[in-house]
């Protein structure tokens, strides 16, 4: 038995490589995304109603993955990247059907010169992933207070995040092509997305990430994360 599934559309996110994407949705909210659905579902008939509902969930796949395979036991970084975990109790990436599975904040739909976007914030989803489908947020069913989270129940602890006097420039800079460009930066190094199990073993490493055309440059000193560079790429 054999599934086809068919992307309804494509989802542009500032997020440009798998690294320093949040690890779960919700926890960047200056993070704007825009789905931009494919021509056979140009339809804005398709999204009517939508915005009654203040989030939506987002089915995709695992695109940049699929290559590399599955695995039945990964290592979650919430135990430190050292603990083996069965695939289906964590949100791996390696995972047998490469499906995803997000709730974002509606922003709005946008349908102009012929084409569809629905505008969202708080992905969590890599630039250019195929979207499978949208489904509206029912806050009824889907919220269960009392549910149990595993080893992931509570938060993450945040870092606290602050530029050298060079990337306060540089931020200025580029403050009228991306106006929330600081919060970004903040919000995504506040969750350390540096490697679990390499955090502590390399002090004051330099990092890089990409940020919609950016290199972020930062480095974790006495526990505070401090961005020091910020260029576009070449």
């Amino acid at each position: 038995m054999s599934l086809v599934q068919q992307p309804i559309g494509i989802i542009h996110t500032p997020y440009k490589q798998k690294f320093a994407i949040p690890r779960q949705p919700g926890l960047v909210n200056s993070a704007l995304g825009i789905i931009q659905f494919l021509p056979e579902f140009n339809d804005p008939n398709i999204l009517r109603g939508i915005d009654e509902f203040s989030h939506v969930w987002l089915i995709f796949q695992f695109h940049q993955t699929t290559e590399q395979g599955w695995s039945p036991l990964v290592r979650p970084p919430r135990l430190g990247g050292n603990k083996k975990t069965g695939v289906l109790a964590t949100r791996s990436t390696f995972r047998p059907n490469n499906m995803g599975l997000s709730v974002v904040e509606f922003v709005k739909v946008v349908h102009q010169q012929g084409k569809l976007e629905l505008h969202v914030r708080g992905m969590d989803l890599l630039d250019g992933t195929p979207i499978l489908d949208v489904k509206p947020y029912v806050p009824y069913a889907d919220a269960l207070p009392n549910a149990k989270g595993g080893f992931a129940h509570s938060s993450p602890e945040l870092m606290a995040v602050t530029f050298s006097p060079r990337a306060l420039k540089q931020v200025q800079h580029f403050a009228q092509q991306y106006p929330k460009l600081t919060s970004l930066i903040t919000e995504v190094l506040a969750q350390d997305p540096r490697p679990a199990y390499r955090a502590d073993s390399e002090p004051n490493k330099v990092y890089g990430m990409s940020l919609y055309n950016l290199n972020i440059q930062w480095q974790v000193i006495d526990g505070c994360c401090q961005v020091a560079d910020i260029q576009p790429h070449d």
